[in-house]
């Protein structure tokens, strides 16, 4: 119990001096944090094994944010978002997936490792962007409206990516079913057949 009191006490103190200091100079609180976290974490190490049950309070956090954006959604207002959600939204994600997969396909990547990574940097931090958008009080201009339409996007469309994710390892987990239990593949049975009848 003190020792969790203690690096309590240590996460505190280091966000109640670093993250006013970063606003101060108009960085935001979001890198604040993270500044924070760099110079209690990598510089003076400060933390140990703890930081995976924090990590479990930093996920619950999220959750919540999410909720409470939930809370304030009206259908009304997602129905006037429809063409941002679906247009520029979706073009984001499906744009940055495919040029980000074509570009590491090029670089000699497997199509399955670059689509899931085009995936990946077709994403943002909706925690973040929202929080930097609330301080800088641009949620209720157009650029904040929209910004928070394509974060929207993102969040929804994440459901289908990872419904997508464990098909894409399908071929590869057939070719080692087919290895560990010693499954003979129809092809080779019709080369190992005509390889036969020309001997």
């Amino acid at each position: 119990m003190e020792s969790f009191l203690l690096q309590a006490s240590i996460y505190l103190g280091a966000a109640v001096c670093v993250v006013p200091l970063a606003v101060r100079l108009g960085l935001g609180s979001v890198l604040g944090y993270l500044a924070a976290g760099i110079l209690m974490g990598p510089i003076l190490g400060l933390t140990g094994a703890e930081t995976a049950d924090l990590q479990h309070f930093a996920e619950f956090g999220v959750v919540l944010m999410l909720f409470l954006i939930g809370l304030e959604l009206e259908p009304k207002s997602l129905w006037e978002m429809r063409h941002k959600l679906l247009g520029m939204g979706g073009a984001q994600v499906v744009l940055t997936t495919g040029s980000v997969a074509i570009g590491l396909i090029w670089f000699g990547m497997s199509p399955a490792v670059a689509f899931v990574l085009g995936m990946m940097a077709s994403l943002s931090s909706t925690a973040i962007v929202l929080q930097t958008l609330s301080e800088k009080n641009l949620m209720r201009t157009q650029g904040g409206r929209s910004a928070f339409s394509v974060l929207l996007t993102q969040d929804m469309a994440v459901i289908p990516m990872l419904a997508i994710i464990p098909l894409l390892a399908l071929p590869d987990l057939v070719g080692q079913t087919s290895d560990v239990y010693g499954v003979i593949n129809r092809q080779d049975v019709v080369e190992h057949a005509a390889t036969s009848q020309l001997i």
